[in-house]
């Protein structure tokens, strides 16, 4: 959500903002309409006055037995007129309301310009593509070779973009994500939470899923939302607060199934596991001071590259554009896996630094001790990392010929000591 006053003050700033995203401008129909608003607001206030005025008037008149009968009208009028500017400030207020929620972050100033993907600007790489003696397949051609990868039963199951794991593969997301969950929690201060993976209307709005993107999400009959990150809940955990300073930056991380409609997504990775509608992630999310995001933006990412360094797959580092960046971040960091199997870098997390944008729809601040004011703070979340995209790099980057996979030496505990996954005899 956006700053009315900040519009106010510098609304050819807000404009350019929307420009870099390649939107229309704004400003001059929002400013408009915050005109009407506060012109009824006034005229409210007027009304509110004169009725007290003139009731102070009718309780004189009536005390000297003098005739009220044209005072009386007079407030039976402004309590109509009363009523008509308070319809009028609602509607304006609703409308700005709905307009602004509608509204994406502005990109921050070093985020670079472009309409999508193609302007994305690459920051670094780590590890060098194997060279494979053979053609290396993609995951889902090693996946069910190896007899654990069972897309037939999800269709029976469920319908299409879902996927049936088993044996040693079913174990291998499980152990991905304690892999990755100990990470974080041992070394990188994460606090490990376990929300809930159903959210009402309100938690999905504060981070900027509602209202624009409710095709994008499931819904329950009841009225819920299922995750399509924990990005949702653990964000939201801030949502009405007054935090204390001191306690600054929380770090919370959590596994959970995520859960997305794939709208739009027609033709798209229609086979294997890179987009289906069911998957598992560890997230992470920061509440942090304004003044540190820029840096806890930073170590985040880190954090995320961490796994994938330790699991020995090769990635690069990507700066999104300001046309690819999501509803509402103000700057983003792609972490794209090399896919032998493709020939092709694939995202594997976002890091997204959110600034004020979600704090200001959660209502989440922060008092510096002593102080009356409060501030609101930033909220960052990031992927780290996506299990099943992490288990599709591990297969494709560690098969080999006869169509085993090989496990990185990091994992090996988590499997029990099994260090090749191999095919069915």
């Amino acid at each position: 959500m956006h700053d009315l006053k900040q519009i106010r003050d510098d609304p050819q700033a807000f404009d350019a903002g929307l420009k870099r995203r390649g939107l229309p401008l704004q400003s001059a129909a929002i400013l408009a309409l915050d005109a009407k608003r506060r012109a009824a607001q006034t005229r409210l206030q007027e009304h509110q006055q004169r009725r007290n005025e003139v009731s102070r008037q009718v309780g004189a008149a009536k005390s000297k037995g003098q005739d009220a009968t044209a005072l009386m009208a007079e407030v039976a009028q402004l309590k109509d007129a009363m009523e008509a500017a308070t319809a009028e400030e609602q509607a304006a207020a609703a409308e700005l309301d709905q307009i602004l929620a509608g509204i994406p972050n502005l990109p921050a100033a070093d985020v670079p310009d472009g309409a999508d993907a193609d302007s994305n600007v690459e920051v670094r790489r780590h590890g060098n593509p194997r060279n494979f003696p053979f053609t290396p397949k993609q995951h889902f051609d090693v996946g069910e070779k190896l007899g654990l990868m069972d897309f037939e039963a999800a269709t029976k199951l469920a319908g299409s973009r879902f996927v049936v794991l088993k044996g040693a593969l079913a174990r291998l997301e499980r152990a991905l994500a304690a892999f990755m969950i100990d990470i974080h929690t041992g070394e990188f201060g994460y606090q490990e939470v376990l929300p809930p993976f159903l959210v009402n209307d309100q938690t999905a709005f504060g981070t900027g899923n509602l209202p624009k993107f409710g095709e994008d999400l499931f819904r329950t009959r009841e009225g819920f939302w299922l995750i399509p990150t924990a990005e949702v809940p653990l964000t939201n955990l801030v949502a009405g607060e007054i935090l204390d300073e001191s306690v600054l930056p929380l770090r919370f991380t959590a596994h959970t199934p995520c859960f997305r409609s794939e709208a739009g997504a027609a033709g798209k990775d229609t086979r294997g596991m890179i987009r289906v509608h069911q998957f598992s992630k560890v997230e992470l999310v920061s509440i942090a001071h304004p003044d540190h995001s820029a840096a806890e933006h930073e170590r985040m990412t880190g954090c995320a590259e961490a796994v994938l360094k330790r699991l020995g797959i090769p990635y690069r580092v990507i700066t999104l554009c300001t046309g690819d960046m999501g509803f509402a971040s103000q700057k983003t960091y792609d972490i794209e896996v090399w896919l032998p199997g493709q020939g092709a870098y694939r995202e594997i997390s976002s890091c997204s630094n959110c600034g004020e944008f979600q704090a200001r729809r959660m209502k989440a601040r922060f008092r510096k001790t002593g102080d009356k004011g409060t501030r609101f703070v930033h909220t960052l979340n990031g992927s780290g990392l996506a299990v099943g995209r992490t288990m599709i790099a591990l297969i494709e980057n560690y098969q080999e010929a006869d169509g085993s996979v090989v496990l990185p030496d990091v994992l090996v505990p988590y499997m029990g000591g099994l260090k090749v996954i191999a095919p069915r005899v």
